[in-house]
């Protein structure tokens, strides 16, 4: 993959990201604060964007949206390394458990 279609692939993400989020935080708000991992002020500009100013935010070269499991710990529970099947819900569920912990702590 060549540097053009790196850039339009993180275009095409962003655009997604953006319309994604201002559909959640218009269907509920709470809700989308803590699946998307923003502040309430960030969630107001948001929610009021234009279609025209989400196309000219998600044109940049820098992905918007970013990878909210950064440690192993996360990615140990979410993947079940090592784990039975039976496990995989009460891994998911300490997973969130911690995403949300850490969510409150950024907010």
């Amino acid at each position: 993959m060549n540097t053009e279609q790196v850039l339009a692939e993180i275009r095409e993400a962003n655009l997604s990201y953006l319309m994604l989020a201002q559909s959640l935080i218009r269907a509920d708000r709470d809700q989308a604060l803590f699946r998307l991992g923003v502040s309430e002020s960030s969630a107001e500009l948001i929610a009021a964007l234009t279609p025209s100013q989400m196309m000219k935010i998600a044109a940049g070269n820098t992905l918007l949206c970013r990878m909210r499991c950064d440690d192993d710990l996360v990615w140990g529970l979410l993947t079940s390394h090592g784990r039975a099947a039976a496990n995989d819900g009460v891994s998911r569920l300490h997973a969130s458990i911690l995403m949300a912990g850490r969510h409150q702590e950024a907010a």
